[in-house]
């Protein structure tokens, strides 16, 4: 290789371990965050590297950008969005370019989760006249009703093998957990309690479903196998514990109780406050790697977004704005 190129080379690589990626860039070596911010007067979808550095506005519109959700492959933010007049599902470069209206139907359209390959996105309209789960393939296209029923159906969740959906029923009078297969078929209860069971999120391994349930008198964390059998409470708490969030490795569940995140052992085991603070915390959000959680903290007197080791210590404001700063993500 000649010597010019070779400088070039070490000079680019030098850039990336400054904070950019070599022949990629804009992307920090420890991940990017994307997040919400009303600092502008209006939610916008915003990224900023996991130190908190380089924030971002992406949308840039007077209308509410909400719940940005990255592609598998990171290449792709989707979210939601009230620029056309009523709820629906956009699709934007991560530098906010090429941003994309995928639903284009009246009806409201929100709770979108990407397939684990990120060919297809499930999420929830109700054209039809009620809550109903829908699938499309990335682009828009093929958009499909799966659920068709006259109940509430929402909180779509798909497997990590791409073959299932979870999602939550009130069907059968309360909220249930069912799962259906990613055509629609074989549409099955997975709960089958009086009791309001809800926000199912699998295990990476496939195995297990965790959910949240009040069947014991207050909400707790519970886990199921994929078939619904052995339903296990983990918190066993007199207070209320909601929205587990598997680690990367399924090891270990993060949660939230009385306004305190929360982890424990994927059996329910070792469980331990990770937040401490008199403020409220909440949506927690782990890093690719499983050693660090972001997350949203009120200790400052607004909603900041927080970044912290995965056993609680190093807590660290990354927005730093007397605008609210919430749903955080990390990059793949």
């Amino acid at each position: 290789m000649p010597a010019k190129a070779i400088a070039t080379v070490i000079l680019l690589c030098t850039v990336a371990l400054s904070g950019f990626a070599c022949c990629g860039g804009g992307a920090s070596p420890q991940g990017n965050i994307v997040f919400v911010s009303y600092r502008d007067g209006n939610p916008e979808v915003y990224t900023m590297q996991a130190d908190g550095s380089n924030q971002i506005n992406l949308t840039n519109n007077p209308l509410s950008d909400l719940i940005p959700s990255w592609s598998p492959d990171g290449t792709k933010i989707a979210f939601q969005t009230s620029r056309d007049g009523q709820s629906e599902i956009y699709v934007m470069d991560t530098d906010g370019s090429n941003p994309t209206n995928l639903t284009r139907n009246p009806a409201r359209e929100f709770q979108l989760s990407w397939s684990p390959d990120g060919s297809r996105i499930a999420f929830v309209s109700n054209r039809d006249g009620n809550d109903e789960i829908y699938v499309m393939d990335a682009d828009g296209s093929n958009q499909t009703n799966l659920t068709n029923n006259p109940a509430y159906d929402g909180s779509p969740s798909w497997s990590p093998d791409g073959s299932r959906i979870a999602f939550v029923s009130k069907r059968d009078g309360n909220s249930e957990v069912y799962v259906v297969d990613d055509d629609g078929s074989d549409q099955t209860n997975l709960t089958n309690n009086p009791a309001s069971d809800l926000t199912p999120s699998w295990s990476p391994d496939d195995s297990k479903i965790a959910f949240h349930s009040d069947r014991d008198g207050n909400f707790e964390i519970y886990v199921m196998d994929a078939d619904g059998s052995n339903p296990t409470n983990l918190t066993n708490n007199p207070a209320s514990e909601a929205s587990p969030s598997w680690s990367p490795d399924g090891s270990r569940i993060a949660f939230l109780s009385l306004n305190e995140i929360y982890v424990m052992d994927g059996d329910g085991s070792n469980q331990t406050n990770l937040t401490n603070s008199p403020g409220r915390e909440f949506q927690p959000s782990w890093s690719p790697d499983g050693s660090r959680i972001a997350f949203v903290s009120e200790r400052d007197g607004n909603a900041e977004i927080y970044v912290m080791d995965a056993d609680g210590s190093n807590p660290t404001n990354l927005t730093n704005n007397p605008a609210d700063d919430r749903h955080p993500l990390w990059s793949p």
